[in-house]
Formats: C-alpha cells, structure tokens, sequence
C-alpha cells in the first residue's frame, strides 16, 4: 500500500497540463482586461466620429418609422 502512495507522489504526467491550464487562464484574464481598459475609449471614439458625420452630412438622417 504505501509504495502505491509513494509511486503516485513522484508521478508527474499531469503537472504540464496544469501549467498549461495556468497559462491560459491568465492569457484570458489579460485579454479581458486589456478589452476592458480599452473598451470605454473606442466607445468615445467611434460616437465621436458617428456624431462628426452626421453633423457634416448634407442629407438628414432619416426619421424612424411610425410605429
């Protein structure tokens, strides 16, 4: 029994799975953070650039349908 233990101590076969499974995990917590420091800034940018071309545009912007 206690060499069953001792043999399951020193196996290693899943610790590469677990760092890669690490990896991941912190590759997407970078990714949504970046999306999120960058998300509010491109929001601005692009309404900026919506609200220019409308205002520079010669033909109105067409009325919504009556319901």
């Amino acid at each position: 029994m206690m060499n069953k233990f001792f043999k399951f101590l020193k196996d290693k076969s899943g610790v590469t799975a677990i760092e890669y499974g690490l990896i991941a995990a912190l590759v997407g917590v970078a990714i949504i953070g970046g999306v999120t420091l960058l998300g509010g800034g491109l929001n601005t940018m692009f309404t900026d650039v919506n609200t220019t071309l409308t205002a520079a545009s010669p033909v109105a912007a067409p009325a919504d349908p009556a319901p």
